[in-house]
């Protein structure tokens, strides 16, 4: 369980002795707090300040390192209120990093102090995140407190899958039985841990499986075979910590036109989240776009020309048919999405569900600020140059700002929680 005490104060020190009539008055020392001190990434907490002078301006500076040992630093300035108190839940800055209303603003807000850096990197494996507080009064730090922000929570098991498929399992720290998601990546390739560890921590058994870009899978994302998932449901139904009918797929970009695929054609999948996702099958990534990037019974899967997009998608033969799929869908994007529009694309999937009588509950939250990252399950800094991809070796920008991106985060992250939780609900003891 997570530490929930009201979290670390670490006194400031005695900064005044006054003469006040006829005796001695000490001033109160100053103190700063984080609350709770210790969470989950996907989860906020509240930065308080106390023991000022009423409406006295002070600074509070952030700093953290990364998994790849870059500094990220951030700093705002607040008015204490009238008991001397400065609340970041309910309190904008006058000035700094950030302008509104956030509790944790002070972190995502953070921005690297070295040149030549893209983004901000998590802890290496899955470790924890260390973020330094300091209360600065005149110029001087006066008060410090540190936050420990958890990527995955105590007791989370981690068991390596190798053989016919690859991947990750990840088991929440629980001996019951618990519904499953399979978790795919995007054209990033490799193993999508951090959903799964995210989804592990919140009490699913979540199963992070590789497609390429990994071991002895293929190199690029071509030709990749949609059995090689119905293989995973499989071995997933098989597992004792399952229940085997209550699995969703989650996937992100093209991980999440992926995911919305899955759904259409597997029976076993119940839900379906899809980020930044494509309502339509593109060709394969990265090097030749007149290769298919799915096959079935070993025949290619029809797609798009990404660079003839601008039709009416809804008409496209390659279009998915996410109508077929047996449970609800979640789609989440970002309206300032540089990589693709999966705003437009989402919709495009909205409208062919209204059109065919969906029979399942189905959303699209969209961001208008978000960008690529659209909803990350990370309280996290968000700042971002152009970031290079993996697999491609090319710069893409993913649009959105950082206030954007954050917002969105925060807004999706219970909303996740809450459609997995309502959709994979356990019935068998209803009437």
């Amino acid at each position: 369980m997570l530490d929930r005490s009201r979290g670390i104060k670490i006194q400031g020190f005695i900064l005044a002795v006054s003469l006040l009539a006829g005796g001695l008055r000490i001033a109160c020392a100053q103190t700063l707090e984080v609350i709770p001190h210790r969470v989950l990434m996907d989860e906020s907490a509240v930065i308080h300040a106390g023991g000022l002078q009423p409406n006295e301006h002070i600074s509070i500076q952030t700093e953290l390192v990364d998994g790849a040992d870059k500094p990220w630093s951030s700093q705002a300035e607040f008015v204490a209120d009238a008991q001397g108190d400065v609340d970041t839940s309910k309190q904008a800055p006058v000035e700094g990093s950030y302008t509104e209303v956030s509790a944790i603003g002070l972190v995502w807000s953070m921005k690297p102090k070295e040149k030549h850096v893209e983004s901000y990197q998590p802890p290496r494996e899955m470790g924890t995140q260390i973020i330094n507080f300091w209360l600065v009064r005149n110029g001087q730090r006066v008060a410090n407190s540190v936050m420990e922000q958890l990527w995955v929570a105590e007791g989370v098991q981690q068991i390596k899958v190798e053989g016919q498929i690859h991947g990750v399992l990840f088991l929440p720290n629980t001996k019951e039985r618990r519904p499953g998601v399979l978790v795919v990546g995007g054209s990033e390739g490799g193993m999508p841990r951090g959903k799964a560890a995210w989804l592990a921590s919140r009490g699913y058994v979540a199963f992070a499986l590789a497609y390429f870009r990994y071991d002895d899978l293929p190199p690029q994302l071509e030709r990749i075979p949609l059995e090689y998932f119905g293989r995973a449901l499989a071995w997933m139904m098989q597992r004792p910590e399952i229940s085997a009918d209550r699995i969703a797929v989650m996937g992100t970009s093209r991980g999440g036109e992926l995911a919305l695929q899955l759904g259409s054609m597997y029976q076993q999948i119940k839900a379906v989240v899809a980020y930044v996702p494509a309502n339509v099958r593109y060709p394969s990534c990265c090097r030749d776009i007149r290769v298919p990037a799915w096959t079935w019974e070993g025949q290619a899967l029809a797609y798009v020309n990404p660079r003839g997009m601008r039709g009416n998608m809804d008409t496209l033969r390659a279009t998915i048919a996410v109508e077929h799929t047996q449970g609800p869908i979640l789609l989440i994007s970002g309206e300032n999405d540089g990589v693709w529009e999966s705003t437009r694309m989402a919709d495009a999937a909205v409208t062919r569900l209204k059109q065919s009588h969906f029979p399942y509950s189905y959303e699209h939250l969209k961001y208008s600020h978000a960008g690529h990252r659209a909803g990350r399950p990370q309280i996290v800094p968000t700042w971002h140059g152009s970031i290079k991809n993996p697999t491609s070796g090319r710069e893409e920008n993913p649009g959105g700002n950082a206030a954007g991106d954050a917002q969105s985060s925060l807004d999706a992250i219970p909303k996740v929680l809450e459609f997995l939780r309502a959709s994979l609900a356990d019935h068998s003891s209803e009437k």
